[in-house]
């Protein structure tokens, strides 16, 4: 969405009037979806995080100051969902589970299987993926969130710097970091 045209969207948005927020919703959802779908594991608590996401929309959308920053606010914003319900997940465990199953019972790699030509494909996709999820799990926080919004929310460095209100550079570094560090966790060992 170009600038002038979001800055109108914005305006509607905080006037009120539904097709500003349905427009914000529309430009931003699948972006949101990605990086709450990368975060939880769970296609189920992507949804309902996306759900909430839209109601913190309608209730914040009026303290937004258009400073031309607003995929950092926002993305700041879902940032602090993913941590409050980390938070919320470690004092009662049990009701989370950090596989990749979804509430049906069925696996996000059977799911990518239905894909593939074979089987063995699939297993290898389930694999990849549980292997991510594992390998993203043990990166610190910060790093984590980094990576997460750069490549499953689509954010820009910039955008990063800006929604973690710190230096390019140090953004530029983390992400740098915690590729590497994914990488070497993944890779087969030689």
């Amino acid at each position: 969405m170009e600038p002038a045209e979001l800055r109108a969207v914005i305006a509607s948005a905080q006037a009120g009037r539904a097709d500003g927020l349905a427009a914000l919703l529309e430009a931003y959802g699948p972006r949101l979806f990605g990086y709450f779908l990368r975060a939880t594991g769970s296609h189920h608590d992507a949804e309902d995080l996306l759900s909430e996401m839209a109601l913190r929309l309608v209730r914040q959308i009026g303290k937004y100051d258009d400073r031309g920053r607003f995929e950092p606010w926002l993305f700041r914003i879902a940032a602090n969902m993913i941590r409050d319900r980390i938070r919320r997940y470690k004092s009662h465990p049990t009701a989370m589970s950090l596989s990749l199953e979804s509430d049906d019972g069925s696996r996000v790699g059977e799911t990518l299987a239905g894909k593939y030509a074979s089987a063995d494909a699939g297993l290898v996709a389930a694999e990849a993926s549980q292997g991510l999820a594992k390998a993203l799990e043990q990166l610190d926080p910060a790093t984590r969130e980094m990576v997460l919004l750069r490549y499953f929310g689509q954010m820009s460095f910039k955008e990063l710097a800006d929604t973690f209100e710190c230096p390019l550079g140090t953004v530029l570094a983390r992400v740098h970091r915690g590729l590497a560090a994914l990488r070497d966790m993944l890779e087969p060992p030689h």
